[in-house]
């Protein structure tokens, strides 16, 4: 195995190819505090790529209702369990990745997949964590919670479904950094689906070859955001290129939230993979479940997104979240308005970052009538 370097978990680790980073990262941000599980980016994917035979169960978009939801069922409890102790000393993770935790013979700590978690897609929908001592209403807000977490493909830096597939079917194209598969090497061993921690990667039994979330390359190469980013009514994602920290740049809307503010963080680093879908946490979530989650700097970057009302950059940015169906390269602020640039720093799109706001008199004069609120 060779030695690569992980900058999300602080360290160099194994994995089963050296590293080779393309000259462009896929990368995104999900602002979970402002999504609301209407499934519109789930039903924009599926009628866009999974409406054909075999694909009935395959969701590359889904949203599930966090602590208990999840699909395929118990895709990130089953394998916390089996890794064990997952220690980060600072921001160095102290514990195994699914490449060191493998067992003999095989190159991923496998995940065990059945039929049956693929048939409730919407377990655990809204339910709700913890309980109210009677008479305790005021401690309901710190004692009961529950959010939701929208999932596409992380299109890791080390994917595990590369890594497990014997056919080299699935690679990642170094223009982009997109993890695709190329069916016509596929001999539907499934292993990728296995591998894959995020259960991210299906099986077509009509077809008998594999099927995952392609991030809409052929949109992207146009320079436009994915079907799931460009439907989404909440406007929570936002699709961009995101570096590595030493070569971060604070004009790029993905660096500037994931590398300068530390705002944005990956799903379950500890795996090992380097996913490059990151996420605001949410604000009213135990600690230890975040840190879980989202690895150690989650307590502060939900103090950072709590204080944004203050941030007049970080405001703009979220502004500009939604806004426009292109990919935003760079970003700036300018007066009182979120101006997304193009890679030549030419403006295609601003956006006010505070909304006009006008109070009606109580009375009207033309009629002489009182005004109500209700109206």
């Amino acid at each position: 195995m060779a030695r690569v370097y992980n900058w999300q978990i602080g360290r160099t680790m194994s994995y089963w190819y050296s590293e080779n980073r393309p000259a462009k990262q896929f990368g995104a941000v999900f602002d979970i505090n402002k999504c609301i599980a209407c499934q519109t980016c789930t039903l924009a994917c599926k009628t866009t790529w999974t409406s054909g035979r075999g694909q009935e169960y395959m969701f590359w978009n889904n949203v599930e209702t966090k602590p208990f939801g999840s699909y395929p069922l118990g895709w990130d409890v089953q394998l916390l369990d089996r890794l064990g102790q997952q220690k980060w000393e600072g921001n160095v993770y102290t514990g195994q990745t699914v490449f060191e935790a493998a067992p003999g013979g095989e190159r991923v700590m496998l995940s065990k997949r059945e039929t049956i978690d693929y048939s409730y897609p919407n377990v655990g929908e809204d339910e709700i964590y913890g309980s109210v001592e009677r008479g305790g209403s005021l401690a309901l807000p710190q004692q009961m919670w529950m959010f939701y977490l929208a999932r596409i493909c992380n299109h890791c830096t080390y994917p595990a479904c590369l890594a497990a597939c014997s056919r080299s079917s699935i690679y990642k194209r170094p223009e982009d950094g997109i993890v695709v598969l190329d069916q016509s090497r596929c001999r539907g061993y499934q292993e990728c689906v296995k591998a894959c921690p995020y259960g991210k990667v299906y099986f077509n039994a009509a077809t008998g070859t594999s099927e995952k979330c392609i991030a809409c390359y052929p949109k992207i190469e146009q320079g436009i955001q994915p079907q799931c980013f460009v439907n989404c009514i909440g406007k929570i994602r936002l699709q961009g290129w995101v570096s590595t920290p030493d070569k971060a740049r604070e004009d790029n809307p993905i660096d500037y939230l994931v590398h300068v503010r530390k705002i944005a963080l990956p799903l379950y680093p500890q795996y090992g993979l380097e996913p490059n879908v990151y996420y605001v946490p949410p604000l009213h979530v135990s600690d230890r479940f975040l840190v879980q989650m989202f690895g150690p700097g989650a307590p502060a970057a939900v103090r950072a997104y709590r204080n944004a009302k203050e941030d007049k950059t970080l405001q703009g940015l979220f502004a500009l979240f939604g806004s426009t169906e292109r990919t935003i390269p760079r970003f700036k602020i300018a007066g009182d308005f979120a101006l997304a640039l193009d890679d030549a720093g030419k403006e295609f799109m601003r956006v006010p970052i505070y909304e006009p706001v006008y109070i009606r008199p109580a009375q009207d004069r033309l009629y002489q009538i009182m005004r109500s609120n209700t109206t």
